[in-house]
């Protein structure tokens, strides 16, 4: 198995580790090694949790005011060209 060294933590960081893996009846190493590999699991879901939470939010939202929000991407889209005219005009 690979290893990682890991350096210059604050201390109260290291502290708060040490707390949490005591109240788990775990090493320091196996705690911070739980959380890692946690944290590289999560990251393949998190885009598609992210997705399914920010379309629930977004129906929500059109339901209370009652119709759909625009695409955002047309807006800065918008204001990204108009800036570039007024740069443009001033040159």
């Amino acid at each position: 198995m690979a290893q990682i060294l890991v350096r210059n933590l604050e201390e109260k960081i290291v502290t708060r580790l040490k707390a949490r893996a005591r109240k788990k009846g775990r090493s320091l190493q196996s705690e911070v090694k739980e959380i890692l590999e946690q944290s590289a699991r999560q990251d393949i879901l998190d885009m598609q949790s992210a997705r399914r939470l920010a379309d629930a939010i977004r129906n929500g939202i059109e339901k209370r005011i009652g119709g759909k929000l625009d695409d955002s991407t047309l807006i800065i889209r918008k204001d990204r060209d108009w800036r570039a005219r007024r740069l443009d005009q001033s040159q």
